[in-house]
């Protein structure tokens, strides 16, 4: 090997292990949220929950987001959740914490209140 082509070996071990360095962890939080999100979207819960007179409605996102109208206010509380096994859990914005549970695919049972599956 001469010396000139040695010159070009250093360069191409440091582009070798660039390529091979994993992702920063920004990249890979985002490409876990992609797949929780893809996740979510194929969930059985995903979807728009309301009570029977209608007056109380929630929407669960395939994002793992929640907004919820009461009466003519629409967005009223808007937060995140997370579903384990028929259990839901739910943190609004503000720091008010909730929670309910799934009594059948299309009854959630929240906060004294039963939503159905629209």
């Amino acid at each position: 090997m001469t010396v000139r082509s040695k010159r070009h070996v250093l360069p191409c071990l440091i582009l070798a292990m660039l390529s091979a360095t994993p992702a920063p962890a920004s990249e890979s939080v985002t490409n876990s949220n992609i797949l929780k999100e893809r996740e979510m979207t194929q969930h059985p819960y995903v979807g728009m929950w309301s009570t029977d007179d209608g007056r109380v409605r929630h929407e669960l996102l395939p994002d793992g987001r929640y907004d919820e109208a009461r009466g003519s206010r629409q967005s009223a509380y808007q937060g995140r959740y997370e579903v384990t096994g028929t259990h839901i859990e739910y943190w609004d914005d503000t720091g008010f914490t909730a929670d309910g549970d799934f009594v059948d695919e299309n009854t959630l049972h929240h906060g004294g209140m039963i939503l159905r599956r629209q």
